[in-house]
């Protein structure tokens, strides 16, 4: 299936690794918030049964009536399901416990891998005029997150800085490999965003050396630092750029957007500029 060119296409990056703990959440609601503030339109689809990036951009379960799971299970149209966040310029297409059964009950759909990317193509994405959606996968490589990977156009890979970190990439690149041969051609790789960093600490130095030595280009300059705002920030339901703006995560998540907007510029500032 062909992406319908349209001038006002949004980038669609999936945020992915098997392996859960790794800032994949945290990095999936603090980079939206980052790329608003550089004035982008953001979506961030919520694919994780667990509803966490739903819950720490404040959205209560009582108020997810519609969720990924009748984007993907019953077809519902997008405008009826994504919601405004509190934060201006970033939409929420939330999630819930709904999800943890979508695998099953995709299996007999013999579109059951192109769920996903149908549903972010329906023409009513264009009203939105998003310039980046962001999909939270769950910490699993099952069927939601094949969605996510022929759905996107890139993949962003976090990989926290602790021991046999590496080891476990291995599985979600011969993943990416697959559905690169399988049904998305034009797959890549964006990026490895190294998380949880503690400059103090030896192994994290050894983690980012053998990251940059076996990657390369990669390897995301930015470095998201280990940083107690950003532990804090979810549980008063804010991205960390809200909780504390002038934090060492806030100026981590702002830098790593600014590598993705140099790839990616946003539309509107560049028509400005």
């Amino acid at each position: 299936m062909n992406d319908p060119i349209r001038p006002t296409q949004p980038r669609i990056i999936a945020i992915a690794n098997q392996k859960g703990g790794v800032g994949k959440t945290t990095t999936a609601i603090n980079l939206a918030a980052a790329l608003v503030e550089k004035g982008a339109r953001v979506l961030l689809v919520d694919l994780d049964p667990q509803g966490n990036a739903s819950t720490g951009l404040g959205l209560e379960p009582a108020r997810r009536k519609l969720t990924t799971y009748d984007l993907l299970i019953d077809e519902a149209p997008l405008e009826s399901v994504l919601q405004q966040s509190a934060i201006s310029g970033l939409l929420l297409c939330p999630a819930n416990a709904d999800l943890s059964s979508a695998d099953m009950e995709l299996v007999a759909n013999e579109k059951r891998s192109f769920l996903l990317h149908d549903a972010l193509r329906q023409p009513a994405i264009d009203s939105f005029t998003l310039d980046f959606i962001l999909i939270d996968c769950p910490p699993s490589l099952s069927l939601l997150t094949v969605n996510a990977l022929v759905a996107c156009h890139s993949v962003l890979v976090p990989l926290q800085s602790e021991f046999f970190a590496l080891e476990g990439l291995s599985q979600l690149m011969l993943t990416v490999r697959e559905v690169r041969q399988t049904a998305n051609p034009n797959l890549r790789i964006e990026g490895i965003v190294l998380t949880m960093y503690d400059g103090r600490n030896r192994l994290s130095q050894q983690v980012e050396t053998d990251a940059r030595e076996n990657l390369g280009d990669l390897v995301f300059k930015t470095i998201i630092p280990r940083n107690v705002r950003v532990s804090e920030a979810p549980s008063f339901a804010l991205p960390v750029l809200s909780y504390d703006t002038a934090s060492k995560g806030s100026e981590a998540y702002r830098a790593l957007a600014d590598e993705l907007v140099a790839r990616h510029p946003i539309a509107r500032n560049t028509e400005t500029a």
